[in-house]
């Protein structure tokens, strides 16, 4: 079942053009990719999706409902919830404080961190009480991933996830998407240049080039050679 559905925005930055009728569908229980290099529009596109820039042309649709006029606290309330790129988490705000920041769009009943959290990254329950801005560049990447699923997302948009983090907590990464993926009740939406990761966990893919979906289709008929063609600079 499609849990999310860009149709066909256009995005604008003043007079020039991010996105140019660009169309993604992210489905329940799988992951789907969006490749291509710096530059091309896929941060554009999340932004969108999260509600931080506004499209002029098209739709965005969870669920089935547009949502491409509420603003980014609601999407969240709607279940998206966003891993930015760069991480962004509070440098100064403990392990616990920089999770707990995820209760605000969920009820009072959730408002606790979910025990899955620290199983799929162990090294949080014991920093607990760390400041964030101590903890390694593939430290705070596991907290910004479970930050967001604090908030019990049924969308999960995970931008860059790989940049500047070492090889090992790369594969801890891969694990846990993963997980979440084989759970089921999630569409995960994978942004990435690291060809290898997000081929080897992606269902579907989406190639961008210009603001534009150039390529896409499902991993089994994805062609390597057309996508790293634009991938390559």
């Amino acid at each position: 079942m499609t849990a999310l559905a860009v149709d066909n925005i256009d995005l604008f930055y003043g007079a020039a053009q991010a996105l140019r009728g660009v169309s993604l569908t992210a489905e329940r229980g799988k992951v789907t990719a969006v490749l291509g290099r710096n530059g091309v529009g896929k941060t554009s596109l999340m932004r969108a999706i999260m509600g931080l820039q506004p499209i002029t042309r098209g739709d965005i649709l969870r669920d089935g409902q547009s949502i491409k006029s509420l603003a980014p606290y609601d999407r969240a309330r709607r279940g998206i919830a966003i891993v930015p790129q760069g991480r962004e988490i509070f440098p100064l705000l403990t392990v616990k404080e920089n999770l707990e920041t995820g209760f605000a769009p969920v009820s009072r009943a959730e408002r606790f961190i979910p025990d899955e959290i620290l199983d799929l990254f162990p090294v949080l329950g014991s920093m607990m009480h760390r400041r964030g801005g101590d903890l390694s560049g593939g430290q705070q990447q596991q907290l910004a991933i479970g930050r967001a699923l604090v908030t019990r997302p049924g969308v999960l948009v995970l931008d860059e996830p790989t940049e500047g983090i070492q090889p090992s907590i790369i594969k801890d990464i891969g694990r846990a998407i993963d997980f979440l993926r084989q759970r089921g009740d999630m569409a995960i939406i994978l942004v990435e240049q690291y060809f290898e990761f997000a081929r080897d966990l992606c269902d579907d893919f989406a190639v961008m080039d210009r603001g534009q979906v150039v390529l896409s289709g499902s991993r089994s008929g994805m062609v390597e050679s057309d996508v790293r063609r634009h991938l390559s600079v």
